[in-house]
């Protein structure tokens, strides 16, 4: 069929797309029609949020409970001045609203944890996790693993970025780090700062590996995990082996169930 159903105002909006063969008005079609999360709407949430209602994502679902402060303007570009003290998910959702009327997106103005991660990701196509603490980015992994869903995770450093797509069969992010960290030895960017454009291209390279996923085109950061260093410019990937005895994504895995999980600053199975 023509155009796939895609109306003069949709055809001209996304011809960029559309005249490509790789995406063409078929691969437009599936980005309408998909289904994303975005956990997080800061600093790599914002990128992330925006390029994928620019491309035409049909339906975002954000899930954030903080407020915008006037610290975040310097990275978070979705908001702006006048949204200090509203609720970020809210600001995005307006942004988003504004940007691109085909997009249907929905404000969750609340924390992702045990209690709601299974309403947020039913009939998800694509996880995008822009979250800043471990308890949630293991609360993602598990949660996604365990349901069979693909998604991107990335976190920034001062100059520093990394980036990691998980897909069925692929190593997850408790393959990669079985266990967070102490409290504590890792500064958070209110104490350690972070360059305002760092989180732009990680989130642009996560709203990227998003894209492809619903597309299904080239190929993911599965198996790699990705490192940027802006200081030196200079963009590297190591292979990430998939961990016999990951306790979710291993043959026989310890977690079946994100209720049996504590998920606080070391994110362990309970005993």
């Amino acid at each position: 069929m023509s155009g796939l159903n895609l109306d003069p105002v949709q055809l001209d909006r996304y011809s960029r797309h559309i005249i490509m063969e790789d995406v063409g008005p078929e691969g437009q079609r599936r980005l309408l029609d998909a289904d994303v999360l975005v956990v997080g709407a800061g600093g790599l949430g914002a990128p992330v949020i925006q390029y994928l209602a620019a491309a035409g994502v049909g339906t975002l679902r954000v899930v954030d409970d903080d407020e915008v402060e006037r610290s975040n303007l310097q990275r978070q570009i979705i908001h702006a001045d006048a949204d200090v003290g509203r609720p970020k998910a809210e600001s995005a959702r307006e942004y988003v609203e504004a940007l691109n009327p085909d997009v249907d997106v929905h404000a969750h103005v609340e924390r992702l944890d045990q209690s709601n991660v299974d309403d947020l990701l039913d009939g998800v196509d694509f996880v995008v996790d822009c979250s800043d603490n471990f308890p949630t980015r293991y609360l993602v992994n598990d949660a996604c693993v365990l349901r069979g869903i693909p998604f991107s995770h990335a976190a920034i450093y001062r100059f520093e970025g990394q980036a990691i797509t998980y897909e069925p069969g692929s190593a997850c992010y408790r393959c990669l780090f079985p266990e967070a960290p102490p409290e504590g030895t890792i500064p958070d960017c209110a104490t350690a700062g972070v360059l305002g454009i760092l989180p732009g291209t990680m989130g642009c390279i996560q709203a990227t590996e998003c894209v492809k996923g619903l597309l299904d085109y080239g190929d993911l950061l599965t198996g790699r995990l990705l490192f940027y260093d802006a200081a030196d410019m200079t963009f590297e990937t190591v292979p990430v082996e998939t961990n016999p005895d990951c306790p979710v994504c291993s043959e026989d895995p310890d977690i079946d169930s994100v209720q049996e999980v504590e998920y606080a600053e070391g994110c362990a199975v309970s005993p």
